[in-house]
C-alpha cells in the first residue's frame, strides 16, 4: 500500500532521474560541439514527467532474443521524449549544436536539479521531525 510520502518521493525521484538524464544529454551536446554532422538532442521535460506520472513511460518493451542485447529502456527510460533540437543557425559541417543554447539549458537544468534535491531534503527533514515528535 502506497502512502502519500511514497507518492511524493516517487514523483521527485522520477523528476531527479529525468533531470540527470537531461544533464547527460546536454553534456553530450556540448562535448560534440565540433563533431561534423552531430545533431543536438534534448528531452521534452514536461511531456516526459507527465508521461511518467500518468504511467506512460516510454515505448513498449522490446523483446530480446539474446542475453547480450543492450537494455535500451534501462539506459534511457525517457527515450520516447527525446528529440532533436531545432537548428538556429546552420553550420557548414552539419553540426546543430549552439553553445549558447546548450550552456543556458545546462545551467537551468542544474538549478532545477539542485532545487529538487533541496525539496526532497526538506520533505524528509519534515517527516523526521514529525516522527520524532518535536
Amino acid at each position: 500500500m502506497k502512502t502519500q510520502l511514497d507518492n511524493a518521493l516517487q514523483f521527485h525521484q522520477t523528476a531527479l532521474n529525468l533531470q540527470a538524464q537531461r544533464q547527460q544529454m546536454l553534456a553530450s551536446n556540448i562535448a560534440n560541439a565540433d563533431t561534423p554532422n552531430y545533431k543536438a538532442r534534448d528531452i521534452d521535460f514536461r511531456s516526459a514527467l507527465k508521461g511518467a506520472v500518468d504511467g506512460r513511460m516510454g515505448p513498449l518493451a522490446l523483446a530480446s532474443t539474446s542475453s547480450r542485447h543492450l537494455d535500451v529502456a534501462a539506459e534511457m527510460p525517457f527515450g520516447a521524449f527525446v528529440g532533436y533540437r531545432r537548428e538556429f543557425q546552420s553550420s557548414v559541417d552539419g553540426n546543430t549544436v549552439n553553445m549558447d543554447v546548450e550552456r543556458a539549458a545546462f545551467a537551468e537544468n542544474s538549478v532545477h536539479y539542485e532545487a529538487s534535491v533541496t525539496f526532497i531534503n526538506g520533505l524528509l527533514r519534515s517527516m523526521q521531525t514529525a516522527i520524532s515528535g518535536q
